[in-house]
């Protein structure tokens, strides 16, 4: 069955970053998921966040592709390296990534996390 990821007939989770993670602000961060995998591998929906900054550490068996349908991030590694990404823009955050994740303005994203077991 075909799974349409528009948000208009999803439930939003709402939470905010770990406060031993936060970097600035506490903004609210809301979830709309669209589609796990019976096996929990593979999980897709949209996010949507307040501006805001929090430390992330990705599992080695991890990984996050995601389009950005509005706003502005930016992700800062560990190096200092920077990458921004606006509206239309996609990126992979890769499996083991740690770095801060920064909502520069309020932010709405596609997302499609994989998760291998192990």
């Amino acid at each position: 069955m075909i799974v349409r990821v528009d948000g208009q007939h999803l439930s939003a989770k709402i939470d905010y970053p770990n406060p031993q993670r936060l970097v600035s602000g506490n903004p609210q961060r809301r979830t709309w998921p669209a589609y796990e995998s019976g096996d929990g591998v593979c999980a897709a929906g949209i996010w949507a966040c307040e501006p805001g900054a929090w430390r992330i550490v990705f599992a080695d068996n991890k990984e996050e592709f995601f389009c950005i349908r509005h706003g502005r991030v930016q992700l800062i590694a560990e190096n200092g390296h920077a990458e921004a990404f606006g509206p239309g823009e996609a990126a992979v955050i890769p499996a083991g990534f740690r770095g801060v994740f920064e909502v520069v303005e309020a932010v709405e994203k596609y997302y499609v996390i994989v998760t291998r077991p192990g």
